[in-house]
């Protein structure tokens, strides 16, 4: 995918016509997925939600996760219903009904809920809503859009948190991982900014 924006993955062809789809699809790729051309993803062997659960192992209170695509947050429910318990997880993205929005929320801030993970993209979850039970915030994979990063750091933020928040980003060293995060955390809007020539260095 890196050399010739093409990758054959049992099987199955995931092709990237343009610059920022190959940069997306090596993002894909760090995150341990790939989109093939056909609709379907190939799931690749990597070891980013064990090192999650190593992360969660240490970490008291509630916390955010923040992933960037819907096939993450599919497996993150997973790995944490299965590590600490169905009641302890909710979700909020695009294919979640209005009511269960409310009711991830709602749970998620009732201090004395079972709940203690909140799963979601900040496409989805990052405008408008307050999370602030969370003491941790993780970006399980990062967009590219730097108003997205910003707004999904302040849902933790809001009038009524008393708590100091930490915040962490999830990278693989020498990947487009590393370019994406330093490029947000300097307040560059890759979606807008960093384009053409600049974006085939990235790669």
């Amino acid at each position: 995918m890196k050399s010739a924006a093409l990758a054959l993955l049992k099987g199955k062809v995931a092709t990237a016509p343009h610059v920022l789809t190959q940069m997306m699809r090596l993002h894909q790729i760090t995150c341990g997925h790939l989109k093939n051309d056909d609709g379907t993803t190939t799931d690749l062997k990597n070891g980013r939600i064990d090192e999650l659960i190593d992360l969660l192992d240490e970490v008291e209170g509630k916390v955010i996760i923040w992933a960037n695509y819907v096939h993450d947050i599919e497996g993150l429910v997973k790995a944490i219903s299965k590590e600490y318990g169905e009641e302890t997880v909710v979700q909020y993205y695009g294919a979640t009904s209005s009511d269960d929005r409310a009711k991830a929320i709602k749970s998620f801030q009732d201090p004395k809920s079972k709940v203690k993970y909140f799963i979601g993209n900040p496409q989805t979850a990052g405008y408008g809503i307050t999370l602030t039970e969370a003491g941790t915030v993780v970006y399980f994979s990062n967009g590219y859009d730097l108003e997205k990063r910003l707004q999904s750091e302040d849902r933790a933020h809001r009038i009524g948190q008393k708590k100091s928040v930490t915040y962490v980003d999830f990278i693989a060293p020498k990947t487009v991982d590393e370019k994406i995060v330093k490029a947000l955390r300097n307040k560059i809007d890759i979606a807008s900014q960093v384009m053409g020539e600049e974006l085939k260095e990235w790669i």
